[in-house]
């Protein structure tokens, strides 16, 4: 590894690195499987078609599988950019890095936040979600509606998810090879689950049982031009989208990964396959089995979809083989709570070694290679933030949940664009440089950019989420916006603190990352 001259500033940031990696993280940790698991993990997609499979029937009907497909296109394009740029530079800041070497400090800056903030707002409702199905899971196996009915008690609920929260940062703190271990386990019990829902549910469908709810499949399922309109469709595709979030860890952990150039690309790709294969293989035959009407067992009713596994997992799959789908989501949210802690630290590693957050947050566990301290802090903002929020209002909550799109399409856009720009004097040295470096991450960008107009003038509604405004505008907005005004503010304290970051001294173009020393 080499790190050119950029004064003094850099020579700070290159002091913090160790044996192994250029910010003293663990290299070599984890291989082309450990990475696609870990990045599959983050996702949660068994939580994730749980939470909007329901939603998603209700905005668009049968056509739900055509926008699952639709999502996965801007997420795809996005992959190509962060490939593209991992191969040049392979850094755990990966969105913010790369965005201040294409648009600046202050650019790159806000690109981090957005991705900081919207983990926090993940880890919280993971941890909540994790904790209402370990009680629920509970009273199915005790037979127990009394214990299930803890969740409903605050105190209980808000302590249970505190201790999730501890044991997934302890989890996460001691490195990526424990984090890699637990991952194998509650990933593969995710997938074997999911496809006995599926065959169990195709094999359902028509019976006797199902008589009354059963549609024969249809290739028109899988036409997105068939949606009833176009408002239903960006509703549809804004829950789609948030259904892949989370691919990206696998390259916040490209220091620790083996092959740090290539490998984080090709199993962020993998991660993706798989998890547009479970969608739609689920997807369809959830509809076959029960359709997406808004009676009964309908994926629409809207009694049981914010969580339909828990109306189909006794129906489909039988009251023993079903108590496995709530174990699955169990595992699926705790995975998921576990893995997306590294994002948040690495991320925050990255904007500390180089000046743009306080020197303290670029220090190194010296046993576990891992940024401990960047860790702790955000189980400890995380447990802050879901318990003032429960507290608050579980209205608010809610609503912090809905602002979430908006700060994913906000730094996945930035950071396709950043490829495009960066790689300019490149694009057209060949056809493939054109595709890769430019069209296909423009063409990423700019659909995850209309995603957040529209997401922006839709959340300016009070209908929109819980329903609750603030001087007559949608809490949803005021929330998404406001946290991202805090951005801007902390942004400007840091540019007091560290001008030398803000001037473009510490990190630019022509300064090299630091990065594991292959």
């Amino acid at each position: 590894m080499t790190q050119l001259d950029a004064g003094p500033s850099t020579e700070r940031a290159a002091d913090t690195s160790q044996k192994g990696g250029g910010k003293g993280l663990g290299g070599n940790s984890v291989g082309l499987l450990g990475s696609a698991v870990i990045g599959v993990s983050t996702v949660a997609p068994v939580y994730c078609l749980t939470s909007t499979l329901g939603s998603t029937a209700g905005e668009v009907g049968l056509q739900m599988p055509a926008v699952f497909l639709a999502g996965f296109l801007p997420m795809l394009l996005v992959a190509f950019a962060y490939r593209e740029l991992n191969k040049v530079m392979p850094d755990c800041g990966t969105s913010f890095t790369w965005t201040v070497k294409a648009f600046g400090p202050r650019v790159g800056w806000m690109c981090g936040w957005g991705l900081v903030i919207a983990t926090i707002i993940v880890l919280s409702n993971l941890a909540g979600v994790a904790t209402s199905y370990f009680w629920l899971l509970a009273g199915e196996i005790t037979n127990s509606t009394s214990v299930a009915g803890l969740d409903d008690n605050k105190a209980v609920h808000i302590v249970t998810c505190l201790v999730l929260i501890a044991a997934a940062t302890a989890i996460s703190y001691r490195g990526m090879t424990a984090t890699k271990g637990v991952q194998y386990t509650l990933v593969g019990l995710q997938l074997v689950v999911l496809a006995v829902f599926v065959v169990m549910a195709v094999t359902k469908a028509g019976s006797a049982d199902f008589a009354a709810t059963s549609v024969d499949f249809s290739w028109s399922w899988l036409n997105p031009f068939s949606v009833q309109s176009f408002g239903a469709f960006t509703a549809g595709l804004s829950l789609s989208i948030f259904m892949y979030w989370g691919w990206d860890t696998c390259l916040t952990a490209n220091e620790e990964t083996i092959g740090s150039d290539k490998t984080p690309g090709r199993a962020a790709l993998i991660a993706m396959v798989v998890l547009v294969g479970s969608y739609l293989a689920t997807g369809v035959a959830a509809q076959m089995v029960v359709g997406s009407g808004d009676k009964g067992l309908g994926l629409a009713n809207p009694e049981t979809s914010d969580n339909v596994f828990a109306a189909l997992a006794g129906p489909v799959m039988g009251p023993t083989l079903g108590i496995l789908l709530f174990i699955a989501v169990l595992a699926s949210a705790a995975a998921s709570l576990q893995t997306t802690f590294i994002p948040v630290a690495r991320t925050v590693l990255a904007m500390s070694t180089y000046e743009a957050l306080p020197a303290s947050y670029a220090r190194v566990h010296p046993k576990f290679r891992t940024p401990g301290r960047a860790t702790i802090t955000a189980g400890v903002a995380t447990a802050v933030f879901y318990t003032v929020m429960t507290l608050v209002s579980e209205h608010v909550l809610v609503d912090t949940i809905y602002a979430l799109g908006l700060m994913i399409c906000f730094y996945y856009a930035l950071t396709a664009f950043a490829c495009a720009w960066y790689f300019r004097a490149e694009l057209f040295s060949s056809a493939r440089d054109f595709a890769f470096k430019g069209l296909f991450p423009v063409l990423g960008g700019v659909l995850l950019s209309a995603v957040f107009i529209k997401t922006l003038v839709d959340m300016w509604n009070p209908a929109y989420g819980s329903g609750s405004s603030v001087l007559g505008v949608g809490s949803v907005f005021v929330i998404g916006v406001g946290l991202l005004l805090v951005g801007v503010v902390i942004m400007l304290v840091m540019g007091r603190r560290s001008p030398a970051f803000f001037r473009g001294e510490v990190l630019n173009r022509e300064t090299e990352v630091l990065v594991v020393a292959e």
